[in-house]
């Protein structure tokens, strides 16, 4: 792929990220609002702790707008391999905003449970949580896909910040009927419900954002492997490595070129090896390539 066609491409990606964080942020907004003045007005230990953690996920929206700008930047002088882990960084910052909700929500409903005091519950009350409930299962889903279609580490972990949000309405719900049916301290307890999700989605973004950041295997050596050895001149290769974010990967690795092979040829077919990786895996941003004689008795790693 020609340089300015993938410049375009990264462009146009930037720009789809971009649209979908702030289609999201103003659903969480909107959500968030609801809970926290639903839950200020009933008392409902559960939908505010809630409320705040919607709110944590505009918070979120906004730290992320911020990192995929930050990434989008070309390499420079200090940033050789361009500002990508921008995004991963931004993932963390949701994770730190994840971590101060957990520990807000778990104190809240700790306290309540030893002061017992029993929340308004209002048809309104119900009617309101369904509602939000059914704006977060379209919120991920539409976040979910855009994140797999554009390959964007940012949205996997905000789909998954909000995933916690079907989760824990489903049980404020549950802890709103069994107010209602007499049973207060459901209330809190379900703050602690709350509590254990995001505890849940703190786990997997810290996970994934340590992956990246530690250079985790991106593809499979296998998969390199397959690309690489059937074209023509080429007699093995080996050391490969990968690294980087699951959309910007860097592909290091060996070549095996027979040693009588003239300079400018061997060079010509380790072009030909990149060109084919980089079809293969458009998520290959640079392939580097160290021409090498195979070795006498080659054991493919």
């Amino acid at each position: 792929m020609a340089d300015s066609d993938r410049s375009r491409v990264l462009t146009d990606r930037h720009a789809s990220v971009v649209r979908v964080l702030r289609r999201v942020l103003i659903l969480n907004l909107a959500v968030s609002a609801a809970k926290i003045a639903l839950g200020a007005y009933t008392g409902a230990i559960s939908i505010l702790s809630d409320g705040f953690h919607s709110l944590s996920d505009a918070a979120s929206n906004v730290v992320a707008l911020v990192g995929v700008s930050a990434a989008q930047r070309p390499p420079d002088r200090d940033h050789p391999y361009g500002h990508r882990k921008y995004e991963t960084m931004a993932s963390l910052a949701i994770l730190v905003f994840m971590i101060i909700v957990l520990v807000q929500i778990s104190e809240t409903a700790v306290e309540r449970l030893r002061h017992a005091s029993t929340p308004t519950v209002l048809p309104a009350s119900v009617l309101v949580m369904l509602a939000t409930l059914a704006m977060n299962v379209l919120v991920v889903r539409y976040e979910s896909r855009e994140g797999r279609r554009l390959n964007s580490q940012i949205l996997g972990a905000d789909a998954k910040h909000t995933r916690s949000d079907v989760w824990t309405a489903s049980a404020v719900l549950a802890a709103l009927v069994g107010a209602w049916l007499g049973y207060p301290r459901l209330d809190p307890f379900a703050g602690l419900v709350v509590a254990g999700f995001v505890g849940h989605a703190c786990w997997q973004i810290a996970r994934d954002a340590s992956g990246v950041l530690a250079d985790h295997i991106v593809i499979a050596e296998e998969g390199i492997r397959s690309v690489v050895e059937p074209t023509p001149g080429v007699i093995g290769c080996e050391k490969i490595r990968t690294r980087g974010p699951a959309d910007s990967v860097f592909v290091d690795l060996h070549l095996w070129i027979d040693g009588r092979t003239p300079l400018g040829e061997a060079h010509a077919i380790s072009h030909v090896v990149k060109d084919r990786l980089m079809a293969r895996f458009p998520q290959v941003v640079d392939v580097v390539i160290h021409i090498e004689p195979p070795h006498e008795n080659p054991k493919p790693q």
